[in-house]
């Protein structure tokens, strides 16, 4: 990302620009709006502990890591926490500056000043607008965000500064003429921006001597600067991890923090009375980054709060529930926390009804091209890379209608944006406009999208291809025997209306889009007679009469959409009445935590313009249990918990052990993260207010006009207007597979390891259907009851 540090005389610079990457690589990258996912905020923390995330997050931002003092009193108070929880808590935790006792502990917790997380370290822009009394750091974000929302347009926009140029060369340009900070009193701030050297690299170095940082200092100053970017740092991460993913690099993000360095050098000149307070901020920025006495007691706090849960969810998994004969369905749903409920419900109608849990991709690592599009979408999980290019193709006719109408809608959109016909459109068109406004205000405006013709496999593919392909998503999903006379494959997205966080409703394991492609390829594959005839050769073994449907799960209306099939059979008249059936249960659930709302009504907020709330998406999500259905069935998981199904004994060499636990399990511990920290700190890593939300280049959001980009979620999607809706705990990983297996793809995959080694994750193996030990840092296992001993 930066330049080959060989090529840099000096120690110094060399560290300096170590210090840069760093710091760049702590930054989590943020998704645009038009494929969101969900991503872990403190994915540059895995590498450390809660505790210590807190004051690195605590000196660079502000961020508390973990709820306030007073949320854990009031848990404690009202038995949700318990004493033998604390203990367990206290005793796992490292003996360094953490409380003497229960008591101990106790007290801390309702000690007063309960807010967690503190006031950053200051940049120099903050001790310039204390020492003049002007807003510099609010000057640096609008103008800043001003230029970036063109410089990183995605179409929205009808033009850009310098679409060709490096963001550092777009920004000198711009900034060179821009006169806002003149004006505001920085005066020769373009001479100074012309001057500065012509590329990121030298000028972090030159403006890294001009403000005195040490090599110790470095890192957490770089990275205080990033994190005062926002989400445009993290948009800046997101094109080197895109471009990293091509076998690239991408300098964005580095040129990002060239810019913010040049502000900081350009006021400390203008300021020089702030070089004693600037001097002792950058000491301690070279102190050691290690938790305090609060910091401590608040990770233990946490470490409580999750181990409550735990022991109410060993409770209820308290042994296997027996299967019958052969099913009459099974319905394959995505792992996804919302089809808990639906499952639950749908295999309440008759005991010939089984459900299956996989990620909703079904193992097919798809880029797609869409009807009447040339945009090829990626339908996996963004930790992987298409192999399989598809595309949806109807006759030539429609093909042309469909993108004459799209190149009409997307000209209409620019006529009514555009200087000079926007505000005449508005005085001629707007009254035709009134219908439209009523219908949507009504809740009428909305409707679903036509079904498209099937997705194909670009030239096709080959009968053992076929075969290969089938054979390895079957056993992947633990499915190699015992199909039902109808397996239904699920994918799922949720229909919302007026709301740019659109995708974070689809289907994260299909990159923010809905499964339907996904669900739709896998049937049309196990289908054909051609993979058919070679599954037995491959060790699966499918009847004769098993048929597989695809279908789409709307998670905001829980209504299913079938796909590719007639509608006259027997079979299918009743694989619909029980999915009628079954939505109106998960609808009667799901209404009691909407608020407002009732069973008649959870459908409409699909349609409803002004709902903020259409559904909760994932909030709640606290557990991912990798077992068979029988350790789960009949248990009520409160549509909290990711359930993959898999069968350990049927898993040869443990190749989807490994597979599980390298993706679905880190995918699920990035959308559960997301959420834990958009609930605990929502200043820092929540996406803000959606009633004052606009959409800048199509990326993100912002607050209001101008500023920084707020990614992670709205506020809204986390809380209720009273509490939280969500309960942020870190997630619990459940799997029932040898102890030996799980050490064996951890100590493989160091990266995994950590996330459960420092505490972001916790790891338990299941047992015919129960818990029965607990992981432990450095691949050890304690055994486990509802109040696990400490290691």
């Amino acid at each position: 990302m930066f330049l080959n540090h060989a090529q840099i005389a000096p120690d110094h610079s060399s560290r300096i620009l170590k210090a840069a990457e760093a710091a760049a690589r702590a930054i989590p990258p943020a998704f645009p709006l038009e494929a969101t996912v969900a991503v872990n905020p403190f994915l540059g923390q895995t590498g450390e502990d809660l505790a210590t995330a807190s004051a690195r997050l605590t000196r660079v931002a502000g961020a508390p890591t973990t709820q306030s003092r007073a949320a854990y009193a009031q848990m404690i108070a009202r038995g949700q926490i318990t004493d033998s929880d604390l203990a367990a808590a206290l005793a796992a935790a490292p003996a360094a500056a953490k409380p003497a006792d229960v008591a101990a502990l106790k007290a801390m917790a309702e000690a007063p000043h309960a807010a967690a997380g503190a006031d950053p370290l200051p940049t120099v822009a903050d001790l310039a607008a204390r020492a003049t009394g002007t807003d510099w750091p609010s000057i640096i974000e609008k103008t800043v965000g001003l230029w970036a929302a063109a410089q990183f347009d995605r179409g929205q926009a009808l033009w850009a500064p310098a679409p060709a140029k490096s963001a550092f060369a777009a920004w000198r340009a711009w900034a060179g003429h821009d006169l806002t900070p003149e004006i505001a009193g920085l005066t020769g701030f373009c001479a100074h921006v012309l001057d500065a050297p012509d590329t990121a690299e030298r000028a972090i170095l030159r403006a890294s001597e001009a403000l005195g940082l040490t090599d110790a200092a470095a890192e957490t100053a770089f990275h205080r600067l990033y994190m005062d970017l926002g989400g445009w740092a993290q948009h800046g991460r997101w094109l080197l991890w895109q471009a990293e993913l091509a076998g690239g690099t991408d300098q964005t993000i580095s040129d990002l923090l060239a810019i913010r360095l040049i502000w900081e050098e350009a006021l400390l000149a203008h300021v020089p009375r702030l070089a004693e307070a600037w001097a002792e901020t950058v000491q301690r920025h070279a102190a050691p980054v290690a938790p305090s006495e609060t910091e401590v007691a608040l990770a233990i706090l946490q470490e409580a709060a999750e181990r409550a849960h735990q022991r109410q969810l060993t409770a209820a998994l308290d042994g296997p529930t027996p299967r019958g004969d052969r099913p009459f369905l099974q319905a394959a749903f995505c792992i996804d926390v919302r089809s808990e409920v639906f499952r639950r419900a749908l295999e309440s109608l008759d005991p010939s009804i089984e459900t299956i849990g996989f990620a909703g991709f079904f193992g097919l690592p798809l880029s797609h091209r869409a009807q009447g599009s040339d945009v090829a979408e990626a339908h996996l999980p963004v930790l992987l890379t298409p192999a399989l290019m598809t595309a949806s193709h109807g006759d030539e006719t429609t093909e042309q209608h469909i993108r004459i109408a799209a190149r009409a809608i997307r000209a209409w959109g620019r006529f009514r944006q555009a200087a000079v016909s926007s505000f005449a459109f508005v005085e001629a068109a707007g009254p035709f406009y009134a219908g439209k406004l009523v219908r949507d205000a009504l809740g009428l405006g909305g409707t679903k999208a036509a079904v498209g013709p099937a997705p194909q496999v670009a030239g096709g593919l080959s009968a053992e291809a076929k075969a290969d392909t089938a054979a390895a998503v079957l056993k992947a999903m633990s499915l190699t025997e015992g199909h039902g006379r109808i397996v239904l494959l699920l994918g799922h997205g949720g229909q919302v209306a007026n709301n740019p966080h659109e995708s974070a409703y689809h289907c994260g394991a299909c990159g923010g889009y809905t499964g339907e492609v996904s669900a739709r390829l896998l049937a049309t594959l196990l289908n054909d007679p051609e993979a058919r005839a070679g599954l037995a050769a491959r060790g699966v073994t499918v009847p004769a009469d098993t048929q597989f449907v695809a279908g789409l799960h709307d998670t905001t209306t829980d209504e299913i959409t079938l796909y590719d099939v007639e509608h006259g059979t027997g079979a299918l008249r009743k694989l619909r009445d029980w999915l009628a059936r079954a939505g109106r249960i998960a609808r009667a659930e799901r209404a009691g935590t909407l608020p407002g709302a009732t069973a008649d009504t959870v459908a409409a907020r699909a349609l409803n313009w002004a709902e903020v709330r259409p559904e909760w998406g994932l909030a709640g999500c606290a557990a991912f249990i990798a077992a068979p259905r029988s350790a789960t069935a009949g248990k009520d998981l409160g549509g909290r918990a990711f359930l993959h199904s898999y069968d350990w004994r049927a898993d040869d060499g443990f190749g989807t052990l490994e597979l599980i636990l390298t993706a679905p399990v880190v995918v699920a511990s990035w959308i559960s993260l997301q959420y834990y920290g958009s609930a605990v700190a929502p200043q820092v890593f929540g996406g803000g207010n959606k009633l004052i939300h606009n959409v800048v280049g199509g990326i993100g959001v912002i607050e209001g006009n101008n500023g920084r980009l707020r990614p992670g979620l709205p506020w809204q999607a986390v809380h209720d207007g009273e509490t939280l809706r969500h309960d942020p705990l870190r997630l619990s990983v459940l799997i029932e597979a040898p102890r030996a297996a799980i050490a064996d793809v951890l100590e493989r995959h160091p990266e995994v390891r950590a996330l459960f080694d420092n505490g972001w994750l916790h790891l338990f193996t299941l047992k015919e259907g129960r818990v029965e030990a607990r992981y432990r840092p450095g691949l050890n296992w304690e055994t486990s009851t509802a109040t696990p001993r400490a290691a």
